[in-house]
C-alpha cells in the first residue's frame, strides 16, 4: 500500500478524535462555561450538523480542484475549527466553532475514499479505503481516551489545542506524501453530473442503508456507558477502558471488511448487517455479566465498522462517473445515523424498557437495514462491477495526468 495512505489516515485520526472526545468532556466543558451538560449535550449536535451540511456543500464548492489541494484545504478548515474551539471565549462561540470543525468532515472522507481506491490498483480499492478508516479506528482506541485524559488533567482547552496541532501534522503528511491528483474529468460531466448521481435510485438505497444499520450501532454506541454501569456494574474508572474495546473491535472490523469488499462486496455487507442485528438481539443478555458484556462490545465495534467499507465502496460504484459527492454524501449519512440511532436509543429508555433497550432497537435497524441492502442489490445487479471499471479507468487517468505534471513541473 502506498505511503500517501498514511497521510489520509493521520488526518482520519485527527478527525477521529476530535469527533468522539467531545462526549468525554462535557461535564469538563459544563462546569467551565457554567451551563448544564444537556445544554452541552447540542456540542456534539453542532458538529454532527456541520458533517451533514458540509459534506455535500464543500464537495461541490471544491468539485474543480485538484485532489490534494482540495483535501489540504479541508484539513486547514478543520485545524481552524478546533483552534477556535481552543479559544472559544464562551458556550455560543464553541457552539460555532464545533460547527465549523464539522464542516470538512464528510467531505474530507468522501473525497479521501474516492483518492484512496485510485491510489491503487484495481482489486484493492477496498482495502486502500478501509486503511484510510483506520485512522478513525485508531482514533477510538488511543486518541480519544488519551485526548480526555489530558482535558480531565490540562482542561478542555488543551484537548482541542492538540487536535489543531494534529491537523497541521496531517496537512503536512498530505502535502508531503500525497501526488497531485487532478479533479475526476474524463468521464465526469461535473458538479452536474456528481449531483445527478445522487437521484439514482440505488444511490438512494446505498445511503438509506447507511442511515438505518449503522444506526444500530449508535443506538447502542450512545448509551454504552449508562449501561456499563448500570447494568453490568462497570465501574465508571473502568468505562474509558471498555470503550477503547470498542475501538479495537473498529479497527479488527476495518481490517476483516477490507480485503473482504474488494473480493465480494454485497455479499460482506449482507454479513456484516445480519451479524450486527444478531450481535445486538443478544446485547441485553450479554450485559449481565462482565466477561460477556466485554466480549459483546468487541464484536459491536468489529460488526458496527465492517459495514462501512462495503457501504462506501457500494455508493462510490452505483455513482459510476461521479462518485465524489456521492461518496461525501454517505459520510452525511453515517451522521444522520449517529443522530438518529441515538434519538431511537433514547425514546426507549424514555418510555421505561430498561437501559439495553436500544440494543433490540438497534437490532431491528439492522434487519431493516439488511433489507434495503438486498432491495439495492438486486435493483443494482451486474452495475457495480462496471463502476469499479470506471474508478480503475479514473485511476489510470490520474496516473497519466501525474506522470505529466511531474515532467513539466518540479513542484
Amino acid at each position: 500500500m502506498p505511503l500517501a495512505l498514511l497521510a489520509l489516515a493521520i488526518s482520519a485520526f485527527g478527525i477521529g478524535t476530535t469527533e468522539f472526545v467531545m462526549m468525554g468532556l462535557l461535564p469538563n466543558v459544563a462546569a467551565d462555561l457554567h451551563t448544564s451538560v444537556p445544554t452541552a449535550g447540542y456540542l456534539v449536535s453542532a458538529y454532527a450538523l456541520g458533517v451533514v451540511v458540509g459534506a455535500p456543500l464543500l464537495t461541490a464548492v471544491g468539485s474543480r480542484l485538484p485532489r490534494r489541494r482540495m483535501l489540504v484545504v479541508l484539513m486547514a478548515v478543520f485545524t481552524v475549527g478546533n483552534l477556535a474551539s481552543a479559544l472559544a471565549p464562551g458556550y455560543g462561540t464553541l457552539l460555532a466553532a464545533r460547527f465549523l470543525a464539522g464542516l470538512p468532515h464528510g467531505a474530507f472522507f468522501g473525497v479521501g475514499a474516492v483518492v484512496a481506491a485510485r491510489l491503487v490498483d484495481e482489486g484493492r480499492g477496498a482495502r486502500a479505503v478501509a486503511r484510510m478508516f483506520l485512522g478513525l479506528t485508531v482514533a477510538n482506541v488511543v486518541g480519544v481516551p488519551v485526548a480526555t485524559l489530558l482535558g480531565q488533567h490540562l482542561g478542555w482547552r488543551a484537548t482541542f489545542a492538540v487536535v489543531a496541532v494534529i491537523g497541521l501534522a496531517a496537512m503536512a503528511a498530505l502535502v508531503v506524501l500525497l501526488p497531485e491528483l487532478p479533479a475526476e474529468r474524463r468521464h465526469s460531466g461535473g458538479l452536474r453530473a456528481e449531483v445527478g448521481a445522487l437521484g439514482d435510485r440505488r444511490v438512494v438505497l446505498g445511503l438509506l442503508t447507511t442511515v438505518l444499520g449503522f444506526a444500530g450501532v449508535f443506538a447502542v454506541y450512545s448509551y454504552l456507558a449508562s449501561m456499563l454501569t448500570r447494568v453490568t456494574g462497570v465501574s465508571a474508572a473502568m468505562v474509558t477502558v471498555v470503550l477503547a474495546l470498542f475501538g479495537v473491535g473498529m479497527t479488527l472490523g476495518a481490517l476483516i471488511a477490507g480485503p473482504l469488499t474488494d473480493r465480494a462486496p454485497r455479499p460482506t455487507l449482507y454479513g456484516a448487517l445480519g451479524a450486527l442485528a444478531v450481535v445486538l438481539a443478544l446485547f441485553p443478555y450479554a450485559m449481565r455479566h462482565t466477561a460477556t458484556a466485554l466480549v459483546a462490545v468487541v464484536l459491536l465495534g468489529l460488526v458496527g465498522f465492517a459495514t462501512t467499507t462495503p457501504l462506501q465502496m457500494i455508493v462510490m460504484r452505483h455513482a459510476r462517473h461521479a462518485p465524489t459527492l456521492a461518496s461525501a454524501s454517505n459520510q452525511a449519512a453515517f451522521n444522520l445515523a449517529n443522530a438518529g440511532g441515538a434519538w431511537v436509543g433514547g425514546a426507549t429508555i424514555a418510555a421505561g424498557l430498561g437501559w439495553t433497550s436500544p440494543a433490540w432497537a438497534g437490532a431491528g435497524l439492522a434487519a431493516v437495514g439488511l433489507a434495503v441492502a438486498v432491495l439495492g442489490g438486486r435493483l443494482g445487479a451486474g452495475d457495480e462491477a462496471t463502476g469499479t471499471r470506471v474508478i480503475a479507468s479514473s485511476r489510470e487517468e490520474a496516473r497519466e495526468d501525474a506522470v505529466r505534471e511531474s515532467s513539466a513541473s518540479p513542484c
